[in-house]
Formats: structure tokens, sequence, C-alpha cells
């Protein structure tokens, strides 16, 4: 596997699952019926051309705003790793955290 020519999976401005598995698809190369769920996530990546390196940057202020999503993202991937072994890595990137997601909308009527 080479790192040197990863797949980027930049996570800014991602706020929401929806947004997560949004751009999950579009960063991987999901296919049109790709669910959009944690069991469809698990099955895409086992199915990513391989060898694969997924880099995920810029994930802080998602895992601040969706704790719960973002740890079960972490274990979709932890367990995609496991099921293919050196065949799939998928790292997550510790620094750019000062790049942080977009405030969140004002509540409507003010």
């Amino acid at each position: 596997m080479r790192l040197d020519d990863p797949v980027v999976l930049d996570l800014y401005g991602v706020t929401d699952k929806a947004g997560f598995m949004d751009r999950c698809a579009a960063v991987l190369g999901l296919p049109d019926w790709f669910g959009r769920n944690w069991d469809a996530l698990a099955e895409g990546l086992g199915d990513l051309p391989r060898p694969v390196a997924v880099v995920v940057t810029h994930w802080q202020g998602y895992a601040r705003r969706a704790p719960g999503d973002w740890e079960t993202a972490q274990e979709v991937f932890a367990t995609a790793v496991e099921d293919s072994p050196g065949r799939l890595s998928v790292l997550i990137a510790l620094g750019g955290g000062r790049r942080e997601s977009p405030p969140e909308p004002e509540p409507e009527g003010g």
C-alpha cells in the first residue's frame, strides 16, 4: 500500500450524518445506489479498489457537533480496516484543527 497518494476525506463544513455520508459518497466514489447509512458505508469501504489509504482531515467540527455519529464512523472505519488487512488504511489527521467548521446557523425567528 502506498501512502503517498491517499484519498483525502476532508470533513470541513460537515455538521451531521447526512453531510458525512454525502462527503463519503463523493470522495470515495461510492455508487449512486449507496444507501447513506452505516451498514452501506461499511459495505462501500469493503468494495473500494485496493490498496487504498483514506486520510480523514478537518473532522474536529463534525466530532463536536455529532459526537455519537463520529464515534460510529470511527468504529465503521476500524472494522473495515480489520476486515481488509494490508488493503485498506484509514488515518485520522490530528493537525489542522484551526480550520473550524462554519458556525451553526441562527435559529429562525431571531
